[in-house]
């Protein structure tokens, strides 16, 4: 067995732990570059030390999911303040886009020269600038990832910029920053972080390091997700997540994802739908026909026996197997109040053009099996509604 694993510099966690990001940032020079989303408010301390320690920023807002002219522009304010250094303050599309902007401060050119599938998939040649990741949702675990996410709205797609290059310098999670979510956000994020774990465990590229990673994140998401939807003031369960958050990201950075986030970058670029949504909606018809098409074409496959145990981790059953956590998921979306993408704009009509491009993208490759355009469809039919 051969594998390589890489994650972020230094991880923080711990409630209170944001209080660290001024000295952290001061670390790195005096010129900071800040991207936030739209509540912003809460980091008012953190901005005033900045003042204390003589620390210029300028800062550009993220408020919704990045698109590749939303990253190039904030890409070029940075480059005019000639920023030494990026904090990036939010949620998953914000500390994607802080990410992008560190790679580009130090490599020249266009960014769509380095993106994969619409661009030129151009390698980055140099070391990001020093990033500081600081999330306050718990689900992406962009934190520790060394991938971006960007929209295309002329080709109704999501594409990525990826290198290990691009891994933040710290990662800060501080768990108070996430208990003002409201639930269809904690939902939503909540559903991808649980997916990532979940893809990354049976993935063809698992290795024992994110086995176990994924096993102690499938176990305090599968505690505590319901929990922090139905009580965002729960201290312990949103711990819990943005230690499961934390976890995915780590687990997706080294052993891949699957067919469900193979399906979320074309159904993003097409549909409103939110990204955790979309993940959610997936995951137990995904992982249905996964295990069907296991048993019809593979049946010594490993891969089967991964299944079981998410199931029996996630129902804290010991004889729980595939079609328990099938069911398990089910009644959590039901219980998360996740709605079909139709009410997103999503059409049999477009199933075609939704599966042809998800076929091309980079997360299907770690699918533990290859699934035909009929097994495709027939997911998409399950999750419209």
């Amino acid at each position: 067995m051969k594998f390589e694993f890489s994650t972020t510099g230094r991880i923080v966690f711990g409630p209170g732990a944001s209080e660290q990001v001024p000295g952290l940032v001061a670390g790195y020079g005096r010129r900071a570059f800040l991207v936030l989303g739209s509540r912003s408010d809460r980091f008012t301390p953190i901005l005033d030390h900045f003042a204390a320690c003589g620390i210029a920023w300028e800062c550009c807002r993220i408020t919704g999911e990045p698109t590749i002219e939303i990253a190039q522009a904030a890409v070029e304010f940075a480059r005019r303040a000639q920023a030494e250094v990026v904090l990036a303050l939010g949620g998953g599309s914000v500390l994607d886009t802080g990410k992008v902007i560190a790679a580009m401060l130090t490599n020249g050119g266009d960014l769509s020269e380095y993106l994969e599938v619409v661009g030129q998939g151009k390698p980055l040649r140099n070391p990001a600038a020093p990033c500081i990741a600081v999330p306050t949702t718990a689900g992406t675990g962009a934190e520790v990832t060394y991938n971006a996410v960007l929209g295309v709205p002329q080709q109704r797609v999501k594409v990525s910029i990826r290198s290990p290059l691009m891994l933040p310098r710290w990662a800060v999670v501080d768990p108070l920053l996430t208990h003002s979510l409201p639930p269809e956000l904690t939902a939503s994020t909540g559903l991808d972080a649980l997916t990532q774990l979940i893809e990354a465990f049976v993935s063809n590229q698992a290795n024992p390091l994110t086995d176990g990673i994924c096993r102690e994140g499938l176990h305090r998401a599968g505690r505590s997700l319901q929990r922090a939807f139905e009580d965002g003031g729960n201290a312990a369960a949103r711990e819990d997540m943005a230690i499961a958050s934390l976890l995915s990201g780590m687990a997706l950075a080294n052993a891949k994802l699957g067919a469900v986030h193979g399906f979320a970058g074309p159904l993003g670029g097409m549909t409103r739908a939110p990204h955790g949504v979309i993940c959610g909606k997936l995951l137990p018809y995904v992982m249905q026909a996964n295990v069907r098409a296991l048993r019809d074409r593979a049946p010594n496959t490993p891969a089967l026996a991964r299944f079981d145990e998410v199931a029996r981790i996630l129902t804290a059953q010991t004889m729980a197997q595939a079609a328990d956590a099938v069911a398990w998921i089910e009644k959590l979306c039901a219980a998360l109040a996740l709605p079909g993408l139709r009410g997103y704009a999503l059409d049999e009509e477009d199933f075609p053009a939704v599966v042809a491009k998800a076929r091309g993208a980079s997360s299907m490759k770690g699918n533990p099996i290859s699934l035909d355009d009929q097994e495709l469809h027939h997911i998409l039919r399950q999750v419209i509604d």
